[in-house]
């Protein structure tokens, strides 16, 4: 791990409520680090991001305003496995240097980086103490997604099928939220874990100084 606080990997799949689960750990006064939030920022008109993706793309995937043109991005990598690589190579790096600058001028406890492919990538793995699920069973997922972004059941079960599977998800999670309840339940477990996590961030503190 790198930085001075201690890092919690937080994912889920689409629909899961991780957004939720982020803001009540926020409401705790813990810094939240949003990879997808960094993203955006590297895409945006003058983000750094974008000399990078134009000359990899060329000019049809920025937009009048200079920044990426999304809709032309995502119909891209969508239907060629080798463009989303090439997306992935230029971006990936770059939201993870500002991730962990980020992490290193934290001032909460510990930080949560929310990280909607941790499962897929595996790239920040190696940075966090523990990996954070937000789990619920997928027709649930379906139905939020549906209701949240107004999306086809069709459009949804294809957003479903590229991304890790719920067992993928579950098999690095060192901690997992079932939200498949209501919100006191979920934010009862959030708040569980907080004092988990402020506890164990308090056991490390003692063993550095009695090393």
């Amino acid at each position: 791990m790198s930085g001075s606080a201690l890092k919690i990997g937080l994912t889920g799949g689409l629909g899961s409520g991780k957004s939720t689960v982020a803001a009540r750990f926020a409401s705790h006064s813990i810094e939240i680090v949003d990879t997808d939030a960094i993203a955006r920022e590297l895409a945006a008109p003058g983000g750094a991001a974008i000399p990078v993706l134009r000359a990899a793309f060329g000019v049809s995937v920025i937009a009048s305003d200079g920044g990426l043109d999304r809709a032309r991005m995502r119909a891209l990598v969508f239907t060629d496995p080798a463009a989303r690589a090439r997306l992935e190579n230029i971006l990936h790096p770059l939201i993870e240097t500002e991730g962990l600058r980020r992490c290193a001028t934290a001032r909460s406890p510990y930080v949560i980086i929310d990280i909607p492919l941790l499962a897929e990538t595996g790239r920040w793995r190696g940075y966090c103490a523990r990996v954070c699920v937000v789990d619920c069973p997928r027709e649930l997922q379906i139905a939020r997604a549906a209701g949240r972004d107004g999306h086809s059941r069709d459009e949804i079960e294809s957003i479903l099928a590229a991304q890790s599977s719920r067992e993928a998800r579950l098999a690095i999670a060192d901690d997992v939220i079932d939200n498949s309840g209501s919100l006191g339940a979920l934010q009862a477990q959030i708040d569980a874990l907080h004092i988990r996590y402020l506890a164990l961030v308090a056991d490390m503190s003692t063993a550095s100084r009695t090393a």
